[in-house]
């Protein structure tokens, strides 16, 4: 994608061997840069999501354990990264994903070829990411195609996204955004509704900006908007992104999604997920009762950041000093709620017989999970 009609992408490699980020903490307001030196660079980072979203979160903890692995390339040190990233972020299947293939490519190695393939490793971590997500792109144009046939000359779809599942929360190209980049840059008027996603705002402060960058018409709403879009008839279909699909069609997605899609049911708009398949946790069946939700800290709801008029960047407190606040960062949408999963394989049904038949090589290599 590009940034001010540069191309880019949100990681890559230095020419001294550390990594480079957009730090996503910093925006819409600034655009800055961070350099990941070290194991503990790249944890904090995904902690404390300068990179975020499923696929980015796993392409940074590929290259966090190559960092690790130039200090120490030892079986106890591998295992140590691998542990110390585990835990940055609990939600996304994508960050187990990626960790298992590292320490799969340099385990049983020499430990003097350790950090050249893990560095191979998570370079190819990162090209099959965009490999997916053109896939998603190219699949969910057919969606978004058949509803602008219905449309009179010039008027928009309209597509209705929650959180940020573009190009910052992948390597490049983005999950749920990638139909939209797709249609927009065929020449498709598009035009889409971006919830602010409270408590950290992703949506108004990453997808509106991304948005922006590429040329594609949008409007931030309130997140509580979205229902009251739908009865009115303004939304033609919803696409949101996912951080765990369980083996039977259950997304665990950004806090929040569980309302869009109930409203989405509620009056015939399509719902549909964009997912690369290393979002799909095959191990797991039901959403609700095996998919850890990470909680995260009572100030992301109690504080706000922005920019002041003079544009100076500020954190506010929005609520009384003595309130308590709880912070739950994912909720989970029931397989029933969704229209269909668009993946790289194509657009396919949100539950265990499609999901297998989809992606059998990884079914293949998961134990066997009750049925709801």
């Amino acid at each position: 994608m590009k940034v001010d009609g540069k191309p880019m992408r949100t990681i890559w490699v230095e020419a001294d061997g550390t990594v480079g980020i957009i730090d996503q903490t910093k925006l819409p307001h600034r655009f800055e840069t961070r350099k990941l030196q070290s194991l503990a660079d790249a944890a904090h980072a995904i902690k404390s999501m300068q990179v975020r979203g499923a696929p980015l979160i796993g392409a940074a903890a590929a290259y966090g354990v190559a960092l690790a692995l130039r200090e120490d390339a030892s079986d106890a040190n591998l295992e140590h990264a691998c542990v110390a990233l585990a835990a940055t972020r609990p939600t996304a299947i994508n960050l187990k994903w990626a960790l298992d293939e590292m320490a799969a490519a340099v385990r049983n190695r020499p430990r003097a070829e350790r950090v050249a393939a893990a560095y191979t490793r998570a370079a190819e971590i990162c090209e099959e990411d965009v490999g997916i997500n053109q896939g998603i792109g190219r699949h969910g144009l057919g969606l978004i195609e058949a509803v602008a046939i219905r449309k009179r000359p010039g008027e928009p779809v309209n597509v209705l996204t929650h959180c940020n599942a573009g190009w910052l929360a992948t390597v490049d190209g983005g999950t749920a955004l990638a139909p939209v980049y797709a249609a927009h840059d065929k020449g498709i008027a598009m035009h889409v509704f971006v919830d602010e996603t409270r408590p950290r705002n992703q949506g108004a402060a990453l997808t509106a900006w991304e948005l922006l960058h590429h040329g594609v018409p949008h409007t931030v709403i309130a997140d509580n908007a979205g229902g009251h879009l739908m009865q009115h008839g303004q939304v033609d279909l919803c696409i949101v992104g996912a951080d765990r699909v369980t083996a039977q069609g259950d997304v665990a997605n950004k806090i929040g999604t569980y309302l869009k899609a109930l409203a989405a049911q509620d009056n015939g708009v399509p719902f549909y997920i964009g997912l690369p398949s290393p979002t799909i946790d095959f191990a797991l069946g039901d959403g609700l009762a095996e998919i850890p939700i990470e909680e995260r800290g009572a100030d992301e709801v109690t504080h706000i950041t922005g920019a002041t008029t003079d544009d100076q960047i500020v954190t506010v407190r929005l609520t009384p000093k003595e309130s308590r606040a709880a912070n739950y960062g994912f909720d989970v949408t029931p397989a029933r709620l969704v229209t269909a999963l668009i993946t790289e394989r194509g657009v396919i049904e949100a539950n265990r017989t499609a999901l297998a038949a989809a992606f059998p090589e990884r079914a293949a290599r998961r134990p066997a999970v009750a049925s709801r």
